[in-house]
């Protein structure tokens, strides 16, 4: 059985350690532009994609993060990509906190386990205090990128 790990779903290249933006949009933009270029896709698909799911409700899930998620059709296997943000930005989060650790998930539209599986998992590291304290203190790709991957899998 394949146990998905979170470095099965970003390398280094897909991390942005100091991520300026102001807004919850500029966020979903820069990340999507992150990806997209990451796996040689459609940025403004990406984007869409998020959004559309930012309407069922917000992503941002407390404590200062936020796991913008969604499906696509032209993909065959989930991708993530991570970004910490410089400053704080409001994402309407559940708990009202501005956030500053963002991970987006995408899966393939048939992806129905899968999907809720990684989801998951991303979600079980950044609800972890400690994780996250690590994360907020590192400043480099690579860092941050060992912080994910260290105790979830590389």
């Amino acid at each position: 059985m394949f146990i998905m790990k979170i470095a099965d779903l970003i390398t280094p290249k897909s991390i942005i350690a100091n991520l300026k933006a102001t807004s919850k949009k500029q966020v979903l933009q820069e990340i999507s532009r992150g990806l997209a270029a990451c796996i040689n896709h459609n940025y403004q698909d990406i984007f869409d994609v998020l959004l559309e799911r930012e309407k069922l409700g917000t992503t941002g899930v407390g404590e200062g993060v936020a796991i913008p998620h969604g499906k696509m059709e032209a993909l065959d296997t989930s991708y993530g990509f991570f970004a910490r943000i410089e400053r704080p930005v409001d994402f309407e989060s559940i708990d009202e906190r501005p956030v500053d650790l963002v991970f987006l998930l995408l899966a393939p539209a048939s992806s129905g386990a899968e999907h809720l599986k990684a989801l998951a998992l991303v979600s079980r590291l950044l609800r972890d205090k400690d994780s996250c304290e690590k994360l907020r203190g590192s400043s480099t790709p690579e860092a941050l990128y060992a912080i994910l991957a260290e105790n979830y899998g590389n």
